[in-house]
């Protein structure tokens, strides 16, 4: 692992997309948690629906814990029998292991 602090200033000597180099200051910036929180929520929207984005309060990334408030109690009961579905599809999204687990509130 690299010690040396991100300089967003040093030039580097080689061509790059705009994706390397936006990818090169999140990395260097720790902006990684941020931007997973943000795509974390809108994969949820996207993932399941309009209907049930209808009955979204919030959604909020801890850790690796998906908190979700909800306004039906018959939906949030409905969603816990496939909260292993719900996470795998998420992540499978994303690309990446964010969420371990979903709490329902």
């Amino acid at each position: 692992m690299n010690n040396k602090k991100f300089n967003p200033y040093k030039r580097s000597h080689e061509q790059s997309s705009v994706q390397d180099v936006l990818g090169k200051m999140i990395q260097g910036y720790n902006l990684d948690k941020g931007i997973d929180k943000v795509n974390v929520r809108e994969a949820w929207i996207r993932l399941l629906g309009p209907g049930i984005a209808t009955y979204t309060l919030q959604v909020e990334l801890r850790k690796s814990t998906l908190f979700v408030a909800l306004t039906s109690d018959v939906l949030r009961e409905e969603l816990s029998y496939g909260l292993d579905k719900i996470i795998k599809m998420i992540n499978e999204d994303l690309g990446k292991e964010i969420v371990t687990k979903i709490i329902l509130r």
